[in-house]
C-alpha cells in the first residue's frame, strides 16, 4: 500500500503545464477551424508529452467550436461527457502553477458559452460563477500572471450591462462587479504584456478587445482600427474572416466586408462555417445587389442549427420584396414562421413581422438596407424623394423620421440627427416599435460624445424606460453600458 501511494505521488508530481511548440501549433490549427488536423496534433501531444496538462485546455476548444458553430443538440450532449474528464486531469497538476486554476476556469467558461445555445441558463451561470471564483483566487495567488485578465477583463466589462431578465444569474454568481473601463484596462494590460512576451492567446485577446470597444464602449471606429491591426488572415482562418467581416458590417463598411468575405477559406480541411455565407448575403443585400439570395440560401440549405434561421428567411423575404417579387416575400415569411427558434433578438423580431403579416414599405426598407451597409448618401436620397407626409400610417412615419436620424447621425450632421430622433421619441414613446427606444439610445451616445453627461444620462434612462417588442434586450444592454461609462467618467473627475 505504501509503495502504491508512493508511485501515485511520483506520477502526480510529474504532471506539468506548458504551452509547448506542438501545443501552440495545435491551438493555431483548432482556432483556424482545422479541427481534424488539430485532433491529430492533440493525440500526438498526449503520446509525446503525456504529462503536459495544457493539452486538455487546448483540446476543449475543439468541442467548444463544434458546439458553438454547429448548434446540434445531439453533438452537444455527446461532447459534454468530455468536460469533467478534462477537468479531472487538470486538477492533478501542480498546485504551485498559475495554469491550474486558469485552465479550469477557461474550460468552465467555454462550456457556459456553449450552453447558452441550448438555453441551459442555470448551469451556464453556475459555470461562470465557478470560473470567476477560480480566476479571482488565481489573481490572489499569482498577481503577476496576465492570463487571468484575458477572461476577467470580459467578465468585468459585461457585468453592469446584463439585461434585467438575466439578473437572477448574477445573484447566482455572487460577488461579481466591474465596469467597462476596468475590463478595458485589464485587456489592455494583457495586450501590453504580449508585446514583449510570447503569449499564446494574444490574437484571441485582441479580438475580444475589439468587440468590447464595439458593443460596450461605443467606439466603433476604434474597434475597426483595432481588429485591422490584429494580424488576422481571413484567407486562412474562418474565425478571423468572421471577426473582421462582422465588425466591418456593424460599422457600416459593407464594401470592406465583401472584400474580406471574398477571401474566406473553404474545403474539407475546415469545419463548415455557413454563417460566413449568411454574412456575405447580407452584405450584398445592403447594396441591393441581385446576387444576395444565393448566399443566404446556401446558409439555409446547409446549416443544421436553429439560430438566425428566422432572421435569414426574413432577410431573404426582404430581398425579394425590394426586387419586386411579393409572392417570394410571402413564401419566405411563411417559412420564417415555422422554422428556427426565437432565442436571439433578430429571430424574435423576424417572427413578429411574419406573424403580423404586414408588408414593409419598400422605400423605407430599401433605405434601411442601404443605411445598414454604410451607403448613407444613397439612403438619404431615397428618403428625400418621398416626404414624410406621403406615408399613411403611424409606423411608417415614425420609421421615416428614425431612418433620417440614423442617416444624419452617420453623416455627422448631429443637429439634424437629434431633430429626427426626437420626433421618433415624441410620437413613438408609447408605440410597440423599437424606433423611439433606439432613437433615445443614439441621442445618449451623441450627448456622451459631446461631453454633456446629464443629457446623455437622461436619454439612456429614457431608453431603459421603454419596452419595444423588438430588440429590447440588446438596446437596454447598450443603454446600461452607456450609464456605466458615465459613472466611470464621474469617478475619474472626482
Amino acid at each position: 500500500m505504501v509503495l502504491l501511494c508512493s508511485l501515485i505521488s511520483q506520477t502526480q508530481a510529474q504532471y506539468y503545464f506548458e504551452y509547448s511548440p506542438l501545443t501552440k501549433e495545435a491551438y493555431k490549427k483548432i482556432t483556424s477551424l482545422r479541427l481534424d488536423e488539430g485532433r491529430v496534433l492533440i493525440d500526438s501531444i498526449k503520446k509525446t508529452e503525456p504529462n503536459n496538462l495544457c493539452v486538455y485546455h487546448i483540446e476543449n476548444y475543439i468541442d467548444f467550436f463544434r458546439i458553438f458553430i454547429n448548434e446540434e443538440e445531439e453533438e452537444f450532449e455527446a461532447l459534454e461527457l468530455n468536460k469533467n474528464t478534462r477537468l479531472d486531469m487538470i486538477r492533478q497538476g501542480p498546485k504551485d502553477s498559475p495554469y491550474l486554476l486558469f485552465c479550469e476556469a477557461e474550460i468552465q467558461l467555454q462550456w457556459a458559452l456553449a450552453r447558452l445555445k441550448f438555453e441551459e441558463y442555470f448551469t451556464a451561470f453556475t459555470e461562470v460563477s465557478k470560473a470567476y471564483k477560480q480566476l479571482e483566487k488565481n489573481m490572489e495567488q499569482f498577481p503577476d500572471f496576465k492570463g487571468n485578465l484575458k477572461s476577467l477583463g470580459i467578465l468585468h466589462a459585461i457585468v453592469g450591462t446584463v439585461p434585467d431578465n438575466y439578473k437572477w444569474g448574477l445573484k447566482l454568481i455572487g460577488r461579481l462587479d466591474g465596469t467597462i473601463a476596468q475590463g478595458k484596462r485589464e485587456l489592455e494590460e494583457v495586450l501590453a504584456f504580449s508585446l514583449h512576451h510570447d503569449f499564446i492567446f494574444e490574437q484571441e485577446t485582441k479580438v475580444s478587445y475589439a468587440f468590447l470597444l464595439l458593443h460596450l464602449d461605443n467606439k466603433s471606429d476604434l474597434a475597426w482600427k483595432t481588429i485591422n491591426k490584429a494580424d488576422l488572415d481571413p484567407s486562412t482562418n474562418p474565425l478571423a474572416c468572421f471577426a473582421l467581416a462582422n465588425i466591418a458590417m456593424r460599422t457600416g463598411r459593407s464594401e470592406e466586408a465583401l472584400q474580406i468575405l471574398s477571401e474566406k477559406p473553404s474545403g474539407d480541411a475546415y469545419l463548415p462555417f455557413y454563417y460566413l455565407d449568411l454574412l456575405q448575403g447580407y452584405a450584398l443585400m445592403y447594396k441591393l445587389d441581385p446576387s444576395a439570395d444565393m448566399y443566404i440560401e446556401t446558409y439555409l440549405n446547409n446549416y443544421r442549427g436553429v439560430n438566425l434561421i428566422k432572421d435569414a428567411y426574413q432577410k431573404l423575404a426582404w430581398y425579394y420584396l425590394v426586387n419586386g417579387n411579393s409572392i417570394a416575400y410571402q413564401n419566405n415569411m411563411r417559412l420564417c414562421k415555422i422554422r428556427g427558434n426565437t432565442l436571439v433578438d433578430s429571430d424574435k423580431s423576424a417572427m413578429k413581422e411574419a406573424s403580423k403579416e404586414v408588408i414593409p414599405n419598400t422605400t423605407l426598407l430599401s433605405a434601411r438596407l442601404l443605411f445598414d451597409g454604410g451607403y448613407y448618401q444613397e439612403a438619404r436620397e431615397m428618403l428625400m424623394d418621398t416626404p414624410v407626409n406621403t406615408y399613411e400610417n403611424t409606423r411608417d412615419r415614425l420609421e421615416y423620421a428614425y431612418r433620417l436620424g440614423r442617416i444624419n447621425h452617420a453623416a455627422k450632421d448631429i443637429p439634424e440627427a437629434i431633430h429626427h430622433y426626437n420626433y421618433s421619441i415624441a410620437f413613438g414613446i408609447n408605440a410597440p416599435y423599437f424606433y423611439a427606444c433606439n432613437a433615445a439610445l443614439q441621442c445618449g451616445n451623441i450627448y456622451e460624445k459631446l461631453d454633456e453627461p446629464k443629457e446623455a444620462k437622461r436619454y439612456f434612462d429614457l431608453c431603459l424606460s421603454m419596452n419595444p417588442e423588438d430588440y429590447k434586450t440588446s438596446l437596454h444592454q447598450k443603454a446600461k453600458a452607456g450609464l456605466n461609462r458615465l459613472k466611470e467618467r464621474d469617478k475619474q473627475i472626482k
